[in-house]
């Protein structure tokens, strides 16, 4: 296949969205090159945008964590895809373009039954999700997991995803709407911010007890509540700060209690780590996928050159679940 040498990319110009055109890259060792049909928009993005989340040195300053579409170059010796497969894969930059490098080992199958650009929508919540809930916080069966943002890409997966490994779920959303959704996808309680305490109806609904993991998005003044409603030797996992990145933390709680605090970012980890999470995916999450007991919530759709637009649906936080990029290319 004879590739062309420009695409279409969008990138970032005084904190706006612009399209461009770029030279189409070339995979370097143990990477792929893949014509996108599909990348998502994810919070991140907006932050780099803003200029408060700059790409990793190394990595393509054209925005986009997420992509599917179809290999076209390979650069291993030992591949497991081949030229032609369709795959879904976390990038640290690039998605926002007609062909996106990969990393060969943060590349996954299409799960049967989803189509090639819904995939888009799979990897950076599945992958947060994961290796936050799962692998860092350990969640177990029988547990209590609260999720700030219930009804956002990360929290429609974290909702199915612990249902799915028989947890409790708690969340919390901004209007009527979202809750009832989030109540959907199996929650077993939602709360509007806007018109509860969530510190109180959490202690009711646990008959004070508490819960064991909270999967934080919003920080802020959200860090000493937090401490008031989580229960004897919970986990605390902060993996944004959308509510600011300062609290003022009373130390007593987590002496009394044993709270463990803890938090990560993905995007700067290095290849084994991603890897890593990519297999225990693979094994564990995909089946579920293939099967229909969970699957990515899609709230809206644009065209490539209407990055802008979703910003703005992403800003405006109306969307419940992802929101993609599709490309004219597939």
């Amino acid at each position: 296949m004879k590739l062309p040498n420009t695409m279409l990319a969008i990138e970032i110009v005084a904190g706006a969205l612009k399209v461009t055109e770029r030279a189409v890259p070339k995979p370097g060792i143990n990477q792929v090159l893949i014509k996108v049909a599909a990348a998502g928009v994810n919070r991140p993005d907006v932050m780099q945008r803003k200029g408060l989340y700059p790409a990793p040195i190394g990595t393509s300053d054209i925005p986009g964590l997420e992509i599917s579409g179809i290999i076209v170059a390979i650069n291993s010796t030992a591949s497991t895809y081949n030229v032609g497969d369709a795959v879904c894969a976390l990038v640290s930059g690039g998605g926002y373009a007609e062909y996106c490098l990969a990393s060969i080992a943060h590349c996954l199958p299409i799960p049967s039954g989803l189509t090639l650009t819904d995939a888009a929508a799979l990897p950076e919540t599945f992958f947060t999700v994961w290796s936050n809930v799962f692998d860092r916080a350990q969640l177990q069966s029988g547990e209590t997991l609260l999720v700030h943002g219930g009804s956002s890409g990360i929290g429609t997966t974290a909702i199915q995803l612990a249902k799915a490994f028989a947890a409790k779920v708690i969340i919390t959303a901004g209007s009527k709407a979202k809750c009832e959704r989030c109540l959907e996808l199996g929650a077993d309680a939602a709360i509007n911010y806007k018109e509860q305490d969530f510190v109180l109806e959490i202690n009711r609904l646990t008959n004070d007890v508490g819960v064991n993991l909270i999967l934080d998005m919003i920080g802020g003044d959200y860090f000493s509540r937090n401490l008031n409603c989580m229960a004897d030797e919970a986990r605390l996992v902060q993996i944004a700060i959308q509510n600011g990145a300062k609290a003022e933390i009373n130390l007593l709680p987590i002496m009394l209690k044993r709270l463990t605090i803890t938090g990560s970012t993905l995007r700067a980890r290095d290849d084994l780590f991603k890897a890593r999470i990519a297999e225990k995916l693979k094994q564990q999450v995909w089946p579920l996928l293939s099967n229909g007991t969970i699957k990515p919530i899609i709230y809206q759709r644009f065209a490539l050159n209407e990055a802008s637009k979703a910003h703005e649906l992403m800003e405006s936080s109306h969307h419940i679940g992802k929101i993609l990029l599709e490309t004219s290319s597939i």
